[in-house]
């Protein structure tokens, strides 16, 4: 197991306990000020090259797939659950509290598996936040599948669709939240639900955003 003593450090320091505005039922250490963590990441310990602290901010589709979760939880009670690109673990977490029998909260970055293990502990649940690119290993075994905001970037998109789709066609259920991104894709899916998020201006390009849960069709 990765040691994530530095990472854990790290975001005590830099952040804040919070609940973001469409789930205030949740607690997450988030930035203060978007772009002192975006710096701070940069310069930490003087490494280079860290991917960005998306893990410190609750994403509209993040908070939007959360809330239809916590709002719908017959579709996770019970079952095992992938949260997919997990960045805070917010939607993990709502999974779990919603009766989800096992949680796995997937991100690549650290910092992301570090603030997952921190914010479950302050909600006082229990997930994994195991270092496996499920990119490349696909997500046999999940019940659900659970993808908030991550059609944000073309090389992302272009994994991320056929992966979520895979999975769907293995028999698990598949869900994620958009807000309508560049590469939200554009045919094959349908809305559940439809949330204004609050989301902070500094990262966004307004201060609310209207965010669906979709599935595919």
């Amino acid at each position: 197991m990765t040691d994530l003593s530095r990472e854990r450090a790290f975001i005590l320091r830099e952040t804040r306990s919070k609940a973001p505005p469409l789930v205030p039922e949740i607690r997450l250490r988030l930035a203060d000020e978007a772009m002192d963590l975006w710096q701070a990441t940069e310069t930490d310990l003087g490494r280079a090259g860290l991917p960005p602290p998306f893990w410190a901010f609750a994403w509209a589709g993040g908070q939007a797939l959360a809330r239809y979760v916590l709002d719908h939880p017959d579709i996770v009670r019970g079952a095992r659950v992938l949260d997919f690109a997990a960045g805070s673990g917010v939607v993990g977490i709502a999974a779990k509290l919603a009766g989800a029998r096992e949680v796995v909260a997937a991100d690549i970055d650290t910092y992301a598996r570090a603030a997952i293990l921190i914010n479950a502990a302050d909600n006082g649940i229990v997930l994994s936040a195991p270092d496996t690119d499920f990119l490349d290993c696909g997500a046999a075994g999940f019940d659900l599948v659970l993808a908030g905001d991550v059609f944000y970037e073309r090389p992302m998109a272009v994994r991320v669709e056929p992966f979520l789709r895979a999975a769907q066609s293995a028999g698990a259920a598949v869900l994620f939240g958009d807000p309508g991104r560049t590469y939200l894709p554009a045919a094959g899916i349908e809305p559940l639900a439809s949330y204004e998020v609050a989301v902070p201006r500094a990262i966004e390009d307004r201060d609310v955003k209207t965010t669906r849960v979709w599935r595919f069709i």
